[in-house]
């Protein structure tokens, strides 16, 4: 595991205590950011496309960015829920580097975190529980700019519980990329290094050494999808995070990443992301990260 490719800055926007009665069943979520939730006591089910986690007392649970999933609870369940947000650039995500465990046991000194985290961001405590409420970009760009405006000693404590949170997840982290054929390794870090250009597929498998058709079968199966559905998907998830962080307009949007249609990137980005790139950056204000 190389720990400069791993090293990354995150954002807390959300964390606080809730209660449920059997009312934490929403629905195909699909987010930005990172969620961790600790089960104080009840239980419950994430439930994403590949697998159901029955959730359990005493245990924290990762889901990654972009994300979908749904959760399920028929009786009482009492838990703390972190969001975090984590700064790219070109980089690739550390999710998109390393397989995370779901599920770890939580130890006393992290119990003892997260109800410190929470204790010292009373603002960022949620007002509703419902995603369509708080996972949007108003609400987003809110919490960010509040982080960003906290004053230092308050910022570094709660950036060092975070990464405490997140070293325990990390422990039980593998390679993602360990079994990749060096090529279409290679490709995938040129994907996110030209992530502001057109790329085109026989570029790809020029720089791979490999006939097109080659590497696209070579990529589907390593990647199980296709160099262009990859491409696009990468593409439209930074666009995402640029709406939140960025006064830009759509037609600047697209062209900083390479696309030269705008109703093409228009139609991929409601395909892929579930709403029109003009919705999401409706009602936002312009903000900058430190």
């Amino acid at each position: 595991m190389d720990e400069k490719k791993i090293k990354r800055e995150f954002i807390l926007l959300n964390v606080g205590r809730a209660v449920h009665h059997a009312d934490w069943n929403w629905k195909n979520i699909h987010s930005p950011f990172t969620r961790i939730h600790f089960i104080e006591s009840g239980s419950a089910k994430i439930v994403r496309e590949d697998h159901s986690y029955t959730l359990k007392e005493g245990h924290l649970y990762l889901t990654p960015p972009h994300t979908k999933h749904s959760y399920s609870c028929t009786g009482k369940l009492s838990l703390y829920y972190i969001h975090i947000y984590e700064t790219l650039g070109k980089q690739l995500s550390i999710f998109d580097i390393l397989d995370f465990p779901v599920e770890i046991k939580a130890d006393e000194l992290i119990i003892f975190l997260i109800k410190r985290l929470a204790a010292i961001n009373p603002k960022l405590e949620l007002q509703a529980y419902d995603p369509k409420d708080y996972d949007n970009s108003p609400m987003l760009i809110k919490n960010i700019s509040q982080q960003t405006h906290t004053p230092p000693a308050l910022e570094m404590e709660t950036e060092g519980i975070l990464k405490q949170i997140l070293s325990r997840f990390l422990t039980g982290a593998a390679d993602r990329n360990l079994d990749l054929d060096e090529r279409i390794l290679k490709a995938i870090h040129y994907i996110h290094s030209n992530m502001d250009k057109p790329i085109k597929i026989e570029e790809l498998a020029q720089a791979s050494c490999l006939t097109t058709d080659h590497f696209i079968r070579l990529f589907r199966k390593q990647m199980h999808c296709t160099p262009r559905k990859y491409i696009n998907q990468k593409k439209i998830e930074q666009a995402q995070l640029m709406l939140l962080v960025k006064h830009i307009s759509i037609k600047e949007l697209a062209y900083q990443l390479g696309f030269e249609n705008i109703s093409y990137f228009n139609r991929l980005f409601k395909k892929i992301a579930g709403e029109n790139p003009g919705k999401m950056q409706h009602n936002r204000s312009p903000l900058r990260l430190k």
